[in-house]
């Protein structure tokens, strides 16, 4: 049990919609990276992938065990539809958005911030998002 985690996500599409990927990084506060993961999602818009990373790294991040969760993502869509600063009005959006709110219930303080695609953690994951695109790619060839 760790008494907070920090998670860094970011998904992409080829096309929008298009191929898509989901990447995420869970560290320590101190910055042990304890799971990286990434996984080709198929045909989804860039905001579904944006979405569907961060259910995966609040997936793994209950499954590690935290009473917090601080998320940072790139998308500021994402994040500020999490925060309720806009609303969800994209029906499969909104499907997604549902279950975060699920996730979220397993943590006693979850924050979510929007940061900027220069951040070192988040170009890690977006590299993750790519690998897997052309790994993808080259399997169609």
């Amino acid at each position: 049990m760790y008494k907070r985690l920090i998670v860094y996500s970011d998904g992409g599409a080829r096309g929008n919609p298009g191929p898509a990927a989901a990447a995420f990084l869970v560290l320590t506060e101190n910055g042990q990276i304890l799971k990286s993961e990434s996984r080709f999602l198929g045909n989804r818009t860039n905001n579904q992938a944006e979405y569907e990373a961060l259910v995966a790294a609040l997936e793994t991040a209950v499954n590690l065990g935290s009473d917090e969760l601080y998320c940072y993502l790139d998308s500021e869509l994402v994040a500020k539809h999490l925060s309720g600063e806009y609303h969800v009005k994209n029906v499969e959006l909104h499907k997604l958005w549902n279950k975060i709110q699920s996730l979220r219930s397993h943590f006693k303080e979850v924050r979510f911030v929007n940061v900027p695609r220069t951040n070192s953690y988040i170009q890690k994951a977006d590299a993750l998002v790519n690998e897997t695109l052309d790994r993808a790619n080259k399997k169609k060839l």
